[in-house]
């Protein structure tokens, strides 16, 4: 009786032994992308793409890294010099646009400090260490530029991101670099833009936003299951589109965010502003520019021996 109840309920229900295909993919507890991935399950977007995905919190970056290159996860979000890195290195990591928000240096409402000029002689934070991204092409086009090397004209000190904007915010510093939410949180609370990592990829030679980040997945993968692959990336722009247009949404996930009030509008705006819009074939080209200027002031440091950005670093969806 049992085993014809068990054929009588399955026979009723043939959804249930096609489960739609699981997507692993290995985040930050509190990092933004946890934002967008929890209006994605909220909405179930993923059903809706015929994907299952289920996100594993993990409490830092390199942990992530491990767990893809070991073959735990299936999907992560970092950057696209760390793929090009391991792509260089004989790796088949490849990335999709996720964000095109970058860091800021930032300065009190009141301060004088008007231009990058105006940095000599400062005491500058700098988040992510010496060899962030942004740090490292404001300081290429204040070389280039103004003729300025800014580590020798002012007193640069690293620190985690949490701590640079408090010592901000209690005037230690004069300005510090931080990334895009922080910078955001700040801009609510006084502070305001001296100069913006996206204006020096502008300068640098980029024809538009370059994402800083993006979903990070192995080819081979993504070859065995291109269907997976694109409802992923579906469930992530219909995210996108919900969060681009219903202020109600933010305000659903701001115990997430942790804001509220003018920060919380603030991150929205900022959040919007570093949506992905262009063709990833444009921003794949304007990455090996930037990737250039990178490797000339960070050398093997950051990229390792590689000149060029490795070809295959950006994903280009396969023709169907």
């Amino acid at each position: 009786m049992a085993a014809l109840g068990t054929a009588a309920i399955l026979g009723s229900h043939p959804i249930a032994a096609s489960a739609a295909p699981k997507v692993r993919i290995g985040v930050l507890k509190f990092g933004t992308v946890s934002w967008e991935l929890d209006t994605l399950k909220q909405h179930k977007f993923d059903a809706a793409n015929g994907i299952d995905l289920e996100v594993i919190y993990f409490a830092g970056e390199d942990a992530t890294n491990v767990a893809i290159l070991a073959g735990a996860i299936d999907m992560i979000v970092t950057d696209w010099l760390w793929v090009s890195r391991q792509r260089s290195d004989g790796g088949d990591v490849t990335l999709a646009p996720y964000s095109t928000a970058v860091g800021a240096i930032m300065v009190k409402d009141a301060s004088p400090m008007r231009a990058i000029t105006d940095l000599k002689g400062k005491k500058i934070g700098v988040a992510g260490g010496p060899l962030d991204k942004s740090w490292l092409l404001i300081q290429a086009l204040a070389r280039r530029d103004y003729g300025l090397d800014l580590p020798a004209i002012s007193d640069v000190v690293f620190g985690a991101p949490p701590l640079i904007s408090e010592k901000a915010i209690q005037g230690e510093l004069d300005a510090v670099l931080n990334f895009w939410h922080f910078c955001a949180r700040l801009e609510a609370n006084g502070f305001r833009r001296l100069i913006g990592a996206t204006d020096a990829e502008k300068a640098l030679g980029a024809a538009g936003p370059v994402s800083a980040i993006g979903y990070v997945f192995h080819d081979k993968w993504a070859n065995e299951n291109p269907q997976v692959v694109r409802g992923f990336l579906q469930a992530s722009a219909q995210a996108k589109d919900l969060l681009a247009r219903s202020d109600e949404e933010w305000l659903r996930l701001a115990p997430i965010v942790r804001a509220e009030g003018k920060e919380l509008a603030k991150l929205r705006d900022r959040y919007r502003e570093g949506i992905p819009r262009r063709p990833v074939a444009e921003e794949a080209a304007d990455a090996g520019r930037l990737y250039r200027v990178l490797a000339g002031i960070g050398g093997e440091k950051l990229v390792g021996s590689a000149p060029e950005m490795a070809p295959g670093t950006f994903w280009q969806e396969p023709a169907k």
